[in-house]
Order: C-alpha cells, then structure tokens, then sequence
C-alpha cells in the first residue's frame, strides 16, 4: 500500500512539469489542466477511503470517456505521443467566434476558466452585449448605466490605507510594526482575486445575476397590488434573486422607506423619461391630446411625496355628447382626463388640466396632479390593459 501511495504521487508530480496544453487520446480530445489534477485527487482520496475504485467520484468539466480501466496506463500513453495536436485555438478567427457566441453565460464563466486566451476572449463585451440586452433590456435603461458607473468609480476609489500621503507623525506611525503587520494583512484581503475588469459588460451582468447591484426601474402598481396604487408605476431601487426569479424593490417616500419582495419581471420597466420622481415633468404632447388617446400623468399624494406615473384616458368635455361629428373637445383649453378604474361620482375619476398653461394643480386632500406623456406605441398601451383590476374601486 505504501509502495501505491507513493507511486501515484510521484505520477501526479512528474505530469505537473508539463505545459497546460490539449492532447489527444484514440479520437478524443483531453485537457490536462487544473480541473483535472482537481478530478484525479478526488478520485484517490474516495479511493483510498472506500477501499476500491470509486470512478463515479472522478469528474472532469470536459467530456472524457473512460475507455480503460487502468486512467494511469491512458495518460501515459497520451503523454508518450510525439508533437502537438490541434486545439479549440487552432480554429479559424471566425470559427471560434461562432461557437462563443452560441454558448449562454454559465458556459462562457466556464470556458472562461481553460486558458488565458479564452479568458480574454470570454470576457468580451460583444458577447456580453447580447446576454444583457436579451434578460436585461426592458428593465435596464440610462439611468441605470450611470448608476453603473458610480458603482465602478466607488469600487476604483483608493482606499483609507491605499492613500500616498505619509508626511507626518501618522506616516510615520503606519510604518512601525505592529501597524506595518496589519497594513500588509489588510491589502492582502483587499487585493483583487480575478482579473474581471470592473467596468466589463460581464461584471455588470454578473453584478445584477448575483443581486449585488441595485439598479433603478419603474414598478407596475407597487405593493403587491395595493388598491391605493392601482393602475400606477413608481421608481424605485430593484435588486435580482436568481434563487427564485424574482426582485426586491426599496421605495423611498417622505419619512419612511418601503421594501416589497417577490416581484416578477412582468411588473417592471425602464423609465420611459429621463424626468427623476420628484421633478415635474414638462408636457409637450398638451396641444395634440384628444378624446380616447392614452396617457401617463404624473401624481403624488403631498409635496414632499415622489411623483408616480397613472394611466388615464382623455375624455369628453361635460356639454360634449361624445358624437365623433359633432365633437370640439380637442380645440377647447382644457383637457378632461378619466381614470376609468375608479367608479363614476368618484372624486378619483376625472381631473381637469388646462392645455395652453399647464402646471402642477391640486391639493392636500386630492394630492396633485404633474407633467403628462401620450402612449403612442401600442405595446405600452396594452401593458396598462393587462393590468387592469378586476373590479372598479370607489
């Protein structure tokens, strides 16, 4: 027994003096690299503690048959072959990018893994591009890209014990041991343990897959369906559990903050503006409203509140009959908005917006009233009637 255990490692030492490169076995490719050392260790280990060979305990990321019962008479065979067989790297510029782009992001973080080349090669944000913007895309918008970028220049901001500065008596202290020991120990923790840039495409997409980030974005009628906010989309700061598929949100109202969880993707969008939640949003589309279009107009229950967007229909003015012959509504200086989930005679169901000068308007008891945008595209209009309640509310 003794004699075995050193035999099999004085194997395991005298095939790591060789380069990381692939070969080739009757047909089949094998890579000799960390994961397999990895593997072979496992298997003696399971080995030597069951008593027999325990092959189901020997894995190899790479797909690699076992076509012989003695693994240690294959590999020295392999080893044993004269020159070098092609590679994955061999292939074509063009070849090689075809198959990068067909693997998802679990396989690219593993091919990752290999080699150098195909660490940088992984790694590249015309890749990561495609995967951000296909799971991403509709949740993802400018501001969230600049909340990006503060995120990366806060992780790139030099330290307490990364500062230059050493004048002085404090300088001259951290240089004396004990500090100097605990200096050293501190930046060996702080050091890095991947070469992932930080402002890779991959990083902000491993960032949001691994809920780190939290990102802005508009909820659809916030707090679980509240009555209080149906029919309505708010901002808020949204982080991703890939456990369960879902989002946490954190809204943050006057003097409280409200954090909702199990969110589904369904209920979420990029801002459609730029316009942030407690800034009037200045209305440019008042001139071409007319009965039956389609808005979002912005509302809040007190000053201090943040804006949130309501869906609304424009409406008929009061001595209108509606008649398409006979109808003037869209040359009069105010505008009629209906909120057709509240039931008629409700003081939620209609407001009045004056077309030539409009602002704010309201009060401490209906709240008030903000800046309007017209839905011209059809998927926004259907995404509101999707999430229509199933009764009227008074």
């Amino acid at each position: 027994m003794l004699f075995l255990l050193i035999s099999c490692f004085s194997f395991i030492f005298f095939f790591k003096s060789f380069s990381f490169k692939p070969m080739k076995s009757e047909g089949k490719m094998l890579l000799l690299g960390p994961w397999f050392w990895e593997g072979f260790s496992s298997f003696l280990v399971s080995w030597f503690n069951k008593g027999r060979f325990a092959v189901s305990m020997f894995q190899v990321p790479l797909k690699m048959p076992l076509t012989k019962v003695n693994l240690c008479s294959e590999v020295q065979e392999i080893v044993e072959e004269e020159g070098e067989s092609p590679s994955l790297l061999d292939l074509p510029e063009l070849a090689l990018e075809c198959i990068l782009e067909r693997l998802s992001p679990a396989e690219l973080c593993s091919m990752a893994g290999v080699c150098n080349s195909l660490r940088d090669r992984c790694r590249s944000d015309h890749l990561w591009e495609k995967h951000l913007k296909h799971k991403w895309g509709r949740v993802i918008c400018e501001a969230a890209c600049k909340e990006w970028q503060c995120h990366i220049a806060s992780r790139k901001r030099p330290s307490f014990l990364d500062q230059r500065n050493k004048k002085g008596f404090f300088g001259s202290l951290m240089s004396m041991w004990p500090f100097s020991w605990y200096k050293s120990q501190c930046e060996s923790r702080n050091k890095p343990t991947t070469c992932l840039p930080v402002d890779s495409i991959m990083a902000l997409y491993l960032s949001l897959e691994s809920g780190k980030f939290w990102f802005p974005a508009q909820v659809y009628n916030r707090e679980n369906g509240h009555v209080g906010f149906m029919l309505s989309c708010y901002d808020a700061q949204l982080s991703y559990d890939s456990k369960t598929d879902t989002f946490q949100a954190r809204y943050s109202p006057f003097a409280r903050r409200t954090i909702e969880e199990s969110i589904h993707r369904d209920r979420l969008r990029a801002p459609p503006v730029e316009t942030p939640a407690h800034v009037l949003h200045t209305s440019d589309c008042l001139n071409d409203l007319k009965p039956g279009d389609h808005i979002e107009i912005q509302w809040r229950r007190s000053k201090e509140f943040p804006y949130g967007w309501w869906y609304a229909v424009v409406g008929h003015q009061e001595l209108c009959d509606g008649n398409e012959n006979r109808c003037r509504c869209r040359y009069s200086d105010t505008v009629v908005l209906e909120f057709s989930q509240y039931t008629p005679g409700s003081r939620w169901r209609q407001t009045i917006v004056n077309r030539k000068d409009h602002r704010e308007v309201g009060n401490e008891a209906d709240g008030f009233y903000g800046g309007i945008r017209k839905l011209y595209k059809e998927e926004e209009i259907s995404k509101w009637k999707q999430l229509w309640p199933k009764q009227i509310f008074d």
